[in-house]
This record gives structure tokens, C-alpha cells and sequence, in this order.
């Protein structure tokens, strides 16, 4: 086999290696950019979710604080109540 043939062989393994490893970056990068949009949309979603989650936090608390004024208002009502009642032994 003459020279030039098997330095076109070699020339020709190093191009095909070299797209080889080249697509393969490409694919791996790709791969690797699909994971990161899918990571920001779970954490942008994580983030609202846990915002909606404060916020009726907040809204049970203040409700708790209402029920417990009204709970504290109606027993000073009975109180007062049984003060006037006669009936009712004190």
C-alpha cells in the first residue's frame, strides 16, 4: 500500500473522531441546557408555590385571631350575662 493511502486513512479516522466527539459535546451540551430550563421552571414553580402557601398561612392566622377575639367577645357576653341573671349563682 503506497504511503499517501495510509496517511489519507489516518486523516480520514482523525476527521470522523473528531465529528464523533464533537456531535457527542453538542448532544451532552443540549442534554445538559434541556436539564437546566427544566431545573428554573421546577424552582420557578417551587417558588410561587411556597409564596401561595405564605400567604394563606397569613390568611389562617388572621382568620385564627378573629375567631379567637369573637370566641373571647362571646364569653364576655355570657359573663356579663350571668352577672344580670338572677337566676345564676356567682
Amino acid at each position: 500500500m503506497d504511503t499517501w493511502i495510509i496517511v489519507l486513512i489516518v486523516v480520514v479516522v482523525i476527521v470522523v473522531l473528531a465529528a464523533v466527539v464533537i456531535a457527542g459535546r453538542r448532544a451532552r451540551d443540549r442534554r445538559l441546557e434541556s436539564r437546566r430550563a427544566e431545573a428554573h421552571e421546577l424552582r420557578r414553580g417551587a417558588d410561587e408555590q411556597a409564596q401561595q402557601a405564605q400567604e394563606r398561612e397569613a390568611e389562617a392566622q388572621e382568620q385564627a385571631e378573629r375567631a379567637r377575639r369573637e370566641r373571647e367577645a362571646a364569653e364576655a357576653r355570657a359573663q356579663r350575662a350571668d352577672e344580670l341573671d338572677p337566676d345564676v349563682e356567682n
